[in-house]
């Protein structure tokens, strides 16, 4: 991606001074906090993608003001965590220059987190992690669990924050070629847990690591099925999941033919509800709201079992 594809009235761009109405919404939004790893309640990640490409919202938020907003309104609909990301990773998304996503990223982490609001990065990159981190990020969100930049574990150690490693086998634009698995249930698990094991004997907290499966990623719509069908598999790992599934490809099929990504957001809320009656630690979605609400069912269903 070129850096004049994006407007120069870009996240950076202050253009004359923030609104004071939205200033105020991140200032009294919610008191500061840190993002527990384990507890009862699966988690609410609202995305927050500041890009010209993302393939179900790229443009809208490309203004500071515009992207503020759109953070109070998530955590107002219910957010735990805002994931704020600078660079695509839709499939055959271009590479961006780490100064172009750090000029995208770092205002809007430093304003969220001096309003108290908790942020996750989610960067492939070492540096942007780190000035994430220093900016106030309480989490680092990387697709490649560490394998796309190799100062990354040492990020990871040096900041100490949650790091989430996502099953990866290559980026956007070689990723489809990649979906081949003898069994993709068995095969994620035992990726996953051998670059897991890689990143604790490298010195990375144990107790700091979420893992991801990677919906959508070198994955065809069985395999992002089976695996959110064995979620127990990857629980068996012993660490927080996070599930990823907003928006996919692969729920094209239960909207209407041709329908806009955001046609998907009702059965992203069913899945993002089956994820947290599983135990899934966070589920990361566009829509909070209905989230929110479809997480309240699980959560009343679950009681309701109990009782």
């Amino acid at each position: 991606m070129r850096t004049s594809d994006v407007s120069a009235t870009g996240p950076t761009a202050h253009g004359g001074g923030r609104p004071a109405s939205v200033r105020r919404r991140i200032r009294s939004s919610t008191a500061a906090r840190g993002v527990p790893l384990t507890g009862e309640r699966t988690l609410i990640m609202g995305i927050l993608n500041v890009t010209p490409d993302s393939f179900s919202d790229g443009g809208r938020f490309n203004t500071l003001d515009a992207a503020l907003e759109h953070a109070a309104d998530l955590t107002a609909q219910g957010a735990d965590l805002i994931d704020i990301g600078g660079e695509s990773t839709r499939p055959g998304a271009e590479r961006v220059p780490v100064a172009e996503e750090q000029r995208r990223v770092l205002p809007l982490v430093r304003e969220l987190a001096r309003g108290g609001i908790a942020v996750s990065v989610d960067t492939m990159n070492a540096a942007t992690a780190l000035a994430a981190a220093h900016a106030g990020a309480a989490v680092i969100n990387d697709v490649s669990g560490g394998l796309a930049d190799p100062d990354m574990t040492r990020v990871a150690i040096e900041t100490g924050l949650p790091f989430v490693v996502m099953h990866w086998r290559g980026h956007s634009a070689e990723m489809a070629a990649k979906a081949s698995y003898a069994d993709v249930v068995s095969d994620v698990r035992r990726e996953l847990e051998y670059r897991v094991a890689e990143l604790i004997v490298r010195g990375v907290d144990p107790a700091k690591i979420i893992v991801d499966p990677g919906i959508g990623f070198s994955k065809n719509a069985e395999h992002n099925w089976a695996l959110l069908g064995h979620y127990g598999e990857l629980a068996s790992l012993g660490l927080p999941v996070l599930v990823a599934a907003s928006r996919k490809g692969f729920l094209a099929p239960l909207v209407a033919e041709g329908a806009a990504p955001d046609a998907r957001d009702a059965p992203s809320a069913v899945v993002a509800a089956i994820a947290a009656s599983q135990g899934a630690w966070a589920v990361r979605v566009h829509d909070v709201a209905q989230t929110r609400a479809a997480l309240d069912v699980a959560d009343a269903w679950r009681k309701g079992a109990r009782s």
